[in-house]
């Protein structure tokens, strides 16, 4: 068996000894793919015992440095579970989540123990620098949105969920206006702690909470209108999409749509486009003109751009908070800021 440098791959010793691959015969065991802060990821191909047939796994560890990695995996996992169970042919099979501990010699003859987390799927051969197109999108978004339901009935998540290495508000809420206020103001105080106040956040905030956020979604629950908890991905960006060949044994052979890295909360189903707003995504409009061939527009429908773009400052205030050192993302968040008060404020600020 190949060994990279240990540092750069996931460890096969720990295969062998943890969770479902305890048993099974490691062939190889190879780094793979781009990571974000922090992660390593490893393809594992491996048989069962008895069998000659090789399976093909995908292992990500979450950084140990991160105080929360066990946190981060956990709420990965149970992301990657609960869109499995919503739409199985979406998301490649979560297997195993296990902690686990290796030995670091250190130059003074002491032994570090850094406990490790990592997830165990299968393993899906993404097409490279392929996107999946609108109707792929479309169609497994609805079925994702449509067919989850809520545990509890609310919004919200039973785990903490982190998109980026930061944890986003998960707390059960009735309502969606109540939820998605403390999820923008946790966002809100996380981007302040490591970049600091400013004087227009002074002056537009309360606005956006008192005025902009009820006139945006108090009426999706108004007059007789309701909105149902939909399970979402939740950092939805290209970068965790992709496309690969299914096999004939699948029933289905050809190009499917695949997404991972999920952060997920039970939502406003529109909630997962906020994220389809900023400039930078290669979502476009015929994504969104696709779905919504298959889910309509919530009502009030004239609210609808006022509502993705209340969402997409959700979205952009989490990203500044990722990357303190980034002063662009700031003022991306003040414009948004400042766009939806003159828009939905009472008064022209």
């Amino acid at each position: 068996m190949s060994q990279p440098d240990s540092d750069i791959m996931v460890r096969p010793q720990m295969l062998v000894l943890e969770g479902y691959l305890a048993t099974w015969d490691i062939k190889s065991c190879e780094p793979h793919g781009k990571t974000t802060f922090g992660s390593k990821t490893t393809h594992v191909i491996a048989s069962c015992p008895g069998t000659e047939q090789d399976d093909s796994f995908f292992v990500k560890e979450f950084p140990s440095k991160e105080p929360d990695s066990r946190a981060m995996a956990l709420g990965e996992f149970e992301s990657m579970k609960a869109m499995y169970l919503a739409n199985p042919h979406f998301v490649p099979r979560p297997i195993d989540f296990f902690s686990w501990e290796s030995f670091v010699p250190l130059p003074d003859g002491q032994v570090q123990t850094i406990r490790r987390n990592s997830l165990l799927f299968e393993f899906l051969p993404l097409i490279p620098d392929v996107q999946p197109s609108p109707t792929q999108m479309a169609q497994n978004l609805a079925t994702l949105h449509t067919q989850s339901e809520s545990p509890t009935g609310k919004f919200g998540f039973h785990v903490p969920t982190y998109p980026g290495n930061i944890p986003q508000y998960t707390k059960w809420e009735e309502k969606w206006e109540r939820f998605f206020a403390k999820a923008l103001c946790q966002a809100l105080d996380q981007e302040i702690r490591v970049k600091g106040q400013h004087p227009l956040l002074d002056a537009l905030v309360p606005v956006l909470f008192d005025e902009v956020i009820p006139r945006l979604l108090r009426p999706l629950e108004s007059d007789g209108r309701t909105v149902k908890p939909s399970l979402v991905h939740g950092d939805l960006w290209f970068g965790n999409s992709g496309v690969w060949n299914a096999p004939s044994s699948l029933g289905e052979e050809g190009p499917r749509a695949a997404v991972f890295d999920a952060a997920c909360v039970y939502a406003h189903n529109e909630y997962e486009f906020g994220q389809w707003r900023p400039a930078c995504n290669k979502f476009g409009p015929e994504y969104l003109e696709a779905y919504h061939k298959i889910v309509p527009k919530s009502e009030p429908k004239e609210d609808y751009d006022g509502r993705l773009d209340l969402y997409k400052l959700k979205f952009n205030t989490h990203v500044s908070a990722l990357f303190p050192a980034n002063a662009g993302l700031r003022e991306q968040m003040l414009g948004d800021i400042k766009d939806l008060v003159q828009r939905f404020g009472s008064e022209q600020q």
